[in-house]
């Protein structure tokens, strides 16, 4: 449970990291781009002997490059999504991918164990709670929702979280444990924002000073150690996708509502309140209390 909850700590100092970034006049983009060399380097310095690394089979090698890089889609199409379909409707679309990582992990990789009654209570507490804690979707809008995008967003978010889960059941100690296996990852991953920066530099469409790129050291501890935190907790689970993401991912939520109550006096509707409630129900269900 320790590393359950800190990697949702460092998750949530990622939030309030994003929080900052317009009082500094942080592009964004450019942090999270230059955040996966950050990453890398944390891992390489908590364990140099990583490298070399041992590489798996070449279609898991595959596999891990494709993970790296799917790290860097859901972020872009993200980004995309809040700008055409707002904020809300992007993130609820985010929430609620967790659907596909649970129920592929209970019903077609069965890494999920029995499904007792209190898992089956905890799972319905959790999806309702995550309902309940979403931004409220505007329908008075104006804007047009682009359906296929926000389509993308929850495919993307929900593979791209069962994909996480399997290669850490699966290859994590034939790579020689849980930091080359992160490692591994994040060599996609910064190919692949090599590749954007690039492109998108050439196209004048980054913001580049100085505090966007130093803003990338503050982003990328904590991605790191959530990363890390979350995949020995999935180690300690026996690799129970369908109860730690939706542990982690209901908790995420509920402490940035706290968080952003607390710190950033952010006023939080009944709906949301309610969602709390129901969320921490849904978590002691979860752990079997």
């Amino acid at each position: 449970m320790l590393y359950l909850i800190l990697s949702v700590i460092f998750s949530v100092l990622l939030l309030v990291n994003f929080r900052a970034h317009a009082r500094f006049k942080v592009d964004t983009r450019i942090a999270i781009l230059l955040n996966y060399p950050v990453c890398f380097l944390t891992a390489y310095f908590h364990q140099p002997s990583a490298i070399p690394f041992h590489w798996p089979a070449a279609s898991d090698t595959a596999l891990l490059m494709a993970m790296g890089i799917g790290f860097v889609i859901t972020f872009l199409l993200s980004g995309f999504s809040t700008q055409k379909n707002g904020m809300a409707p992007t993130s609820l679309a985010n929430n609620i991918s967790l659907v596909i990582p649970v129920l592929i992990n209970l019903f077609i990789l069965k890494t999920g164990g029995e499904i007792t009654w209190s898992i089956a209570a905890g799972l319905a507490f959790s999806f309702a709670a995550i309902y309940f804690c979403s931004p409220q979707v505007d329908a008075s809008s104006d804007t047009k929702p682009v359906v296929a995008l926000l389509l993308a967003v929850f495919v993307a978010y929900g593979l791209t979280n069962t994909l996480f889960s399997y290669l850490n059941s699966t290859l994590t100690v034939q790579v020689g444990g849980t930091l080359p296996f992160i490692m591994m990852l994040l060599i996609g991953s910064m190919a692949s924002s090599l590749i954007v920066l690039v492109w998108k530099s050439v196209n004048g469409t980054l913001n580049w000073n100085r505090n966007s790129v130093l803003a990338s050291i503050p982003l990328g501890l904590p991605n790191f150690f959530s990363f890390y935190f979350l995949l020995k907790a999935l180690d300690a689970y026996q690799n129970n996708a369908a109860v730690v993401l939706t542990m982690y991912n209901l908790s995420v939520i509920l402490l940035s509502a706290v968080t952003a109550y607390v710190f950033f006096k952010e006023r939080l509707t009944r709906k949301q309140w309610l969602g709390l409630a129901v969320g921490c129900v849904g978590i002691a269900l979860l752990n079997g209390l």
